[in-house]
């Protein structure tokens, strides 16, 4: 339930959410074990609430790509824009090796859909935070979701007959002031619950807000400098994001992983580019049990799509054993983002409850 942790609900986002008697969820099961969390995350939906959401079954993934030489279709991205409130999205079997004509299609979506954020809440059970363990784990893994080398701008080229790839690498002001925002955002947020939490429990985890800025602008001084920078700046220029109202550190990514491991507990609101992010959080998720138990969600101004990211599990899948929990807990975090919030409360409450 939310008394676990200081998740994320109260986003200014989708305010007229609460207001709505129905919502239209898209279903992308896509790979693997997609097909088998997706539909148990609905299950959970339907049974929270009988009758409040519609479910549209969208198609992409790597399979798809193999049948039909296209991993996202248009149609599905323009189902999403026109007819849904926000959606699901299972696994993608991408292939390690170059495939002519292929893109991973959750990357497409981010980039196609403005999905500018991956959010990755880390935290300890309940039983945990219920009884006052010091080191008990709050986290919030704030990841920009657009650029950096995941633009999938690549080359091949022959020096002195010797093969040479290069990846181009993109940085923008704008993509890493927003996502600066809104960990500023979440940090305030975050601790307001944790201080009402306080008010029952008596125990409070992190004293006041922090945001850690994760970068390596020591030697990519022009391209993690600049999200560097601008995150800052978003302190600098906002009074309320100040120094009287939130911690703000940095953290060199290297670090970032030693810390991560040594020190968990420390950390409440980490923003990183794009991939530092992926890594930092997969690793994360080894911290309180798996990437089969952690909730993930993509988000945009206007639009969430939670994803569960543990892969799509080839070995196991159609076996009936996948684990659903990340899947169902994504689910919950995207209906946070809808501001149902009642909902979502249940359905945390229920796995917790299960896990411990």
């Amino acid at each position: 339930m939310f008394a676990r942790s200081a998740r994320l609900f109260g986003s200014p986002r989708f305010a007229s959410s609460a207001t709505k008697s129905s919502f239209t969820i898209g279903l992308i099961p896509a790979d693997g074990i997609g097909r088998e969390v997706i539909p148990a995350a609905a299950a959970v939906l339907e049974a929270v609430n009988p009758g409040k959401f519609k479910f549209i079954d969208l198609e992409a993934g790597f399979e798809l790509f193999q049948k039909t030489g296209v991993a996202l279709p248009d149609e599905t991205v323009t189902r999403l824009k026109n007819e849904c409130d926000g959606a699901m999205f299972g696994a993608v079997s991408s292939p390690s090796h170059k495939v002519a004509g292929y893109s991973s299609p959750i990357v497409a979506l981010r980039k196609k859909m403005d999905l500018y954020a991956n959010v990755r809440p880390v935290a300890s059970p309940s039983v945990s935070t219920r009884s006052g363990n010091n080191n008990a784990i709050d986290m919030l893994i704030i990841r920009e979701n657009t650029e950096c080398l995941y633009i999938k701008s690549e080359r091949l080229e022959n020096v002195d007959g010797q093969q040479v790839a290069w990846a181009d690498r993109r940085i923008s002001e704008k993509a890493s002031r927003r996502v600066g925002k809104m960990a500023f955002e979440q940090a305030l947020q975050r601790h307001a619950l944790r201080l009402k939490q306080a008010e029952k429990t008596g125990q409070l985890i992190h004293q006041k807000p922090k945001v850690t800025v994760v970068h390596k602008s020591n030697v990519l001084s022009v391209t993690d400098g600049l999200f560097r920078e601008s995150v800052l700046a978003v302190s600098k220029e906002n009074p309320q994001f100040g120094s009287d109202f939130i911690d703000l550190e940095e953290q060199l990514v290297d670090s970032m992983v030693y810390r991560l491991f040594r020190e968990p507990h420390l950390f409440d609101v980490v923003v990183a580019p794009n991939l530092y992010g992926d890594i930092i959080s997969d690793g994360a998720a080894a911290l309180v049990g798996s990437l089969g138990v952690v909730a993930s969600a993509n988000v945009g101004d206007n639009f969430v799509l939670g994803e569960p990211v543990h892969g799509s599990a080839p070995d196991i899948a159609g076996k009936g054993i996948a684990n659903p929990i990340a899947a169902i807990r994504s689910a919950a975090l995207l209906l946070e983002y809808m501001k149902l919030t009642s909902e979502a409360s249940r359905i945390y409450s229920a796995v917790d409850k299960l896990l411990v």
